[in-house]
């Protein structure tokens, strides 16, 4: 209605088009729903007993909360096309996309969406209100009509006219209610427009997500946008780290063993120094190229899991490392890496920092946690922020929904608490 030129435009058809068309919507909506809660119907009887008429509610009201959700969810994607006749707003799903196919996890995530009980007692509103508000509408429509035309009616008919409650019998009679139609009929299509506009406004407030509703979906997606990125990047390091290792590892390795024969079969002199030089830089290159590719992505944590991965990280510290794990098989890949650095990163600490001797690793998985816990015997005073990496370390632990816990009084000991969430289902033998 605050369009320029209302009765000019479409908006007036548009409106009479959204409003004819809610008619089948409710039938089609309202029928399901009356065989669905006719139980309820049936309780409103006087002629049934207390007992029977609570049962009858009771039954009712569980069907139509078990099975109404069923046939309004499409009949609401149906409402929201709809809702395009009279608003030039978007209206996209208020759903949550279910995080799998089949049907259990679209049923636990519908019947856990409060749209989705929105849009049942929208239409059971729209069932209870449609009949009584259109009749009345539709009423004021004949009588308007029946005003505009009486005096053409009456020309060719005796008797007298019922324009409400006042009669008319002749066509100068009728002119008056004729003329007084003709100047509103302009408001006509302002009355269907204002109709139209308060079902829209109710459909868009009970279809759509609130505020709260789409800050909780951003969120849903900021986390999975999260987890896709963290398993992309752990599939890069291996892929890195494979490549490495086949690749510029095998030539060097191949390159450093050609340099040692030339050396071998060289005359001594100038040029069997000069490739015994070369081979000793080859075989330093492929001690840091091979520390490199450990620090990349450690093999052995992809062939054998964290708890061996834990093993060779004690073996290769220079501290006296006691390693400890009860875990159930495998962990997801993202989990076990963020583990392993984690350890990796609180030894590295431990032996630069805190002047330790003996450190210990514990690793346990429980209820859906795996809990990682580093203690050293060094000077203690280790905090986020102070040049440790302990900042780096916190960062990558929250990145999947984990926390970092760190207890280091001057004098020690420390102690590094990693959680990292990792449901029941997501452990495997494998």
């Amino acid at each position: 209605m605050g369009h320029r030129g209302f009765l000019l435009t479409a908006w007036p058809w548009r409106t009479s088009g959204y409003l004819l068309s809610t008619v089948p919507v409710v039938v089609v909506a309202g029928l399901p729903l009356a065989l669905i809660g006719l139980p309820l119907l049936l309780a409103a009887s006087p002629d049934a007993a207390l007992g029977e008429r609570a049962f009858l509610a009771v039954l009712g009201a569980l069907l139509v909360a078990g099975l109404g959700p069923l046939a309004t969810i499409p009949l609401a994607r149906l409402e929201r096309q709809r809702l395009r006749l009279v608003d030039d707003r978007p209206t996209g799903s208020a759903h949550r996309r279910p995080p799998g196919r089949d049907a259990l996890p679209w049923l636990r995530t519908r019947y856990t969406e409060p749209v989705t009980w929105r849009e049942l007692g929208y239409f059971l509103l729209l069932a209870a209100t449609v009949p009584v508000l259109y009749t009345a509408l539709l009423t004021v429509l004949i009588f308007h009509l029946g005003a505009l035309t009486a005096p053409l009616i009456l020309l060719g008919s005796d008797g007298p006219m019922a324009l409400g409650p006042v009669k008319v019998s002749t066509p100068a009679a009728a002119l008056p209610y004729a003329v007084a139609a003709l100047v509103l009929l302009p408001a006509v299509p302002y009355l269907l427009a204002l109709v139209a506009a308060a079902q829209a406004a109710l459909a868009r407030a009970m279809l759509q997500r609130g505020s709260g509703e789409r800050l909780q979906a951003e969120l849903v997606e900021v986390a999975r946008s999260r987890a896709r990125l963290v398993d992309a990047f752990e599939a890069e390091r291996r892929r890195i780290e494979r490549d490495l290792h086949d690749g510029a590892q095998q030539r060097l390795l191949s390159l450093t063993m050609k340099l040692g024969l030339a050396q071998m079969d060289l005359p001594p002199g100038s040029a069997a120094d000069t490739v015994a030089g070369a081979h000793q830089e080859a075989k330093q290159l492929m001690t840091e190229l091979r520390e490199l590719v450990h620090g990349i992505h450690p093999r052995v944590l992809t062939d054998r899991g964290l708890a061996a991965a834990l093993g060779e990280l004690a073996d290769r510290s220079p501290l006296e490392v006691a390693v400890e794990a009860d875990l159930p098989g495998r962990l997801p890949r993202h989990v076990e890496s963020t583990a392993y650095f984690a350890a990796a990163e609180a030894l590295t600490n431990a032996a630069k920092h805190s002047v330790a001797v003996r450190a210990g690793l514990t690793a346990r998985w429980d209820d859906g946690v795996l809990t990682l816990e580093i203690t050293d015997d060094g000077a203690g005073g280790a905090e986020p922020g102070h040049g440790t990496g302990l900042t780096g370390l916190a960062d990558r632990v929250a990145v999947i929904d984990g926390r970092l816990l760190v207890s280091s009084p001057a004098g020690g000991p420390t102690l590094i608490r990693v959680e990292l969430p990792c449901s029941p289902n997501q452990p495997t033998s494998a």
